[in-house]
């Protein structure tokens, strides 16, 4: 049985980077992007916790997205050892393709699957999630 998990996730991954790569966006940035669809201007750290990811995660994955375009940090107003992350045009640019990606993965991960199959899944999948969760400690 982990043996069919751990395949699946690699397949999952394997296939977001096929269709992420088009974009320059890696694996992990699009949670980032949604973030700031949703709000502008957070801290790493609140990034990093609405994640579940340390900081230096967060860090580098943001100085990745400077790099090609998607982000920018700039000094919070109140207290300059603060940066904030905003979106630039890129980064607002590429939401209803990254949108579209994942209603696309959401068709293919669950073709020929009922609704209520589906919720089943989901069930059993924030199950494993919550066991794993306790064992590592998170």
């Amino acid at each position: 049985m982990n043996f069919l998990l751990a395949q699946v996730c690699r397949l999952h991954h394997a296939r977001v980077h096929q269709l992420l790569d088009a974009l320059g966006l890696y694996r992990g940035q699009p949670q980032v992007l949604f973030r700031l669809w949703e709000r502008e201007g957070q801290t790493h750290r609140d990034l990093a916790a609405s994640m579940q990811v340390t900081p230096a995660t967060i860090t580098r994955m943001i100085q990745r997205m400077e790099k090609t375009g998607f982000v920018q940090r700039r000094p919070d107003p109140g207290d300059q050892r603060i940066s904030r992350v905003y979106l630039t045009d890129a980064g607002r640019g590429v939401q209803a393709q990254v949108e579209a990606i994942w209603e696309q993965m959401e068709q293919e991960v669950f073709a020929g699957f009922t609704p209520d199959e589906q919720a089943t899944l989901r069930s059993h999948l924030q199950r494993i999630r919550a066991n794993l969760t306790q064992a590592v400690g998170s």
